[in-house]
């Protein structure tokens, strides 16, 4: 499992993502993901999935410690007090005493960044979180939180139809990582000619290089949803084979710019790019 590094911490480069996972689904994906060799688990408030991604990390022979786990506190919970009692109840569903990652999941131009970042950076302080992060900040959002706090990502939706050169740039700037959420464009890279051909070349799946080309680039972590345990699997068989630079360019040279973008709901920020 190779990591990424940023401000001392060795983040696992490849988690699971459980975002539309519930129940024993959920349940079981985590713990297969576990025993496959998985160290880097994301779930969120919103996905309503806390409490089976708890059992399953509870009952999986894998010590906590060596588990990183990440949630994220939804938008309706970002006033200070929100900020804590959500919190409490996500780590009592998750069966922890803190986590390892703490995210704010969307802006919410409703209650103050500034008061949101500060009940988290209490809950810091408490051990309840060891680092806080953003999810679905654009550029000037991102620099606006990490003016007030020491943050340790941003998650955005990140593929080779999205190009995220804007915040990489600034994610490096502010010695961040960037996690990709939805890598495989929801399945659409599957049927990407460009993709497929440098996935024969390679022996490998469309799902697979894609994965690969995200985990060569600086700072960027990758948490691809999946269900069915050959699919976790195939996920993260992925450290045994390297791009080339002109295939990483090639895959980069698919970028559509914001018609690309895969999440956009009607609350969304303003993503502040230039097509």
């Amino acid at each position: 499992m190779s990591h990424v590094t940023v401000r001392g911490e060795d983040v696992p480069a490849l988690g699971l993502g459980t975002f539309q996972q519930s129940g024993d689904e959920c349940y079981r994906a985590v713990g297969h993901a576990l025993a496959v060799g998985y160290r880097h688990v994301d779930t969120a408030q919103m996905y309503r999935n806390e409490a089976e991604v708890g059992r399953a990390m509870a009952e999986a022979s894998v010590p906590r410690d060596a588990v990183f786990v990440t949630t994220k506190l939804a938008p309706r919970n970002l006033t200070p007090d929100a900020v804590r009692s959500s919190h409490e109840q996500s780590l009592r569903d998750l069966r922890v005493d803190g986590v390892d990652l703490l995210l704010i999941h969307w802006p919410n131009p409703d209650v103050p960044l500034e008061d949101t970042l500060e009940a988290m950076e209490t809950l810091r302080a408490e051990g309840k979180a060891r680092h806080l992060g953003v999810s679905n900040f654009p550029p000037s959002w991102l620099d606006r939180a990490a003016k007030q706090t020491e943050l340790l990502s941003n998650q955005v939706e990140y593929h080779p139809y999205l190009n995220q050169r804007d915040l990489l740039e600034r994610c490096a700037q502010h010695d961040l990582a960037l996690t990709a959420y939805s890598p495989l464009a929801r399945g659409a890279i599957s049927r990407d000619p460009e993709i497929r051909a440098i996935a024969d070349a390679h022996g490998r799946t469309p799902a697979q290089v894609v994965l690969r080309w995200l985990l060569q680039q600086d700072r960027v972590v990758v948490i691809p949803k999946a269900t069915a345990p050959a699919r976790v699997e195939e996920n993260f068989d992925v450290f045994d084979f390297e791009l080339a630079g002109d295939e990483m360019a090639a895959i980069h040279a698919l970028d559509r710019g914001n018609a690309g973008r895969e999440i956009d709901p009607p609350s969304a920020p303003d993503w502040e790019r230039t097509d």
